[in-house]
């Protein structure tokens, strides 16, 4: 897929400079971006969520999916009981849900659109949307939380005050206009901390981000990682520490970071 708000990159210092695009704030006058990062391996992949994903009648398995997995998992498995750890919980372990997986980090994020060897023949892409701005058109309920605590994101017990469950969250859209919220999830372990992870939920589970963006251009930008570029990227983010052994600790993130850098250039 292209979008009119792609920019192809044909270096790795244009690269940079168009992931920190934008993050000076004035206001502070230190550099933070207002922007969420999602690296994909091929540039002509969408936001379609997992749940999405599962096909059939989705949307009215999604209750099934959470209350049966709370049903079965450990008792620990979840801080609490609200709905937003366990669909926290849920996502991070594979679960189909409605939640889309984002990263402050710009490096993390292109790492996930350079760690696949197979789609290097591909052009790759980093999604980049301006959580700060989405906030505005939140509906007001949703965007007087925020306002009150001074944040841009929500976490667990913030989006608890304004909406105990799904059904609730659902019906907060005003005259059926859905909305995007992030989420930052508690840190469930290494790998949530190590990837500086966080969500996107919209009030929509039928609905793929990226068509909900096409009615939004103001609020992202797609960077293009050519594929003839992906290598150079790939060298110099091992270099930095940028790869699996980091950011999905354990011996199945080692094995996978030795695979790939073992592996021939061919």
């Amino acid at each position: 897929m292209t979008t009119p708000n792609d920019f192809r990159v044909t270096s790795w210092t244009e690269l940079v400079d168009q992931l920190y695009d934008g993050s000076w704030d004035s206001g502070l006058a230190r550099y933070r971006s207002k922007y969420a990062f999602r690296g994909l391996s091929n540039a002509d992949y969408d936001l379609k969520t997992s749940l999405i994903r599962l096909g059939g009648d989705f949307a009215r398995l999604e209750r099934h999916l959470l209350r049966n997995f709370r049903k079965y998992a450990h008792r620990d498995a979840a801080p609490g009981g609200s709905v937003w750890n366990w669909l926290s919980v849920a996502q991070h372990h594979g679960l189909p849900t409605r939640l889309l997986d984002w990263t402050y980090s710009p490096f993390v994020a292109i790492h996930f659109a350079t760690a696949k060897l197979g789609r290097f023949h591909v052009d790759g892409v980093v999604w980049c949307l301006d959580y700060v701005e989405m906030n505005k058109i939140l509906p007001e309920r949703l965007n007087a939380v925020l306002l009150d605590e001074g944040s841009h994101v929500f976490t667990v017990d913030l989006l608890e005050c304004a909406a105990p469950d799904l059904e609730t969250f659902d019906r907060l859209a005003d005259e059926g206009e859905e909305f995007v919220v992030f989420l930052e999830s508690p840190s469930l372990d290494e790998r949530i901390v190590n990837q500086f992870a966080f969500f996107s939920l919209l009030s929509n589970p039928r609905t793929a981000l990226d068509s909900w963006l096409a009615h939004h251009p103001e609020l992202y930008r797609r960077i293009i990682i050519p594929a003839e570029l992906k290598w150079e990227v790939r060298d110099k983010l091992d270099q930095a520490n940028i790869n699996e052994r980091v950011l999905l600790p354990g011996l199945d993130g080692l094995s996978r970071w030795l695979t790939r850098h073992y592996s021939p250039k061919t």
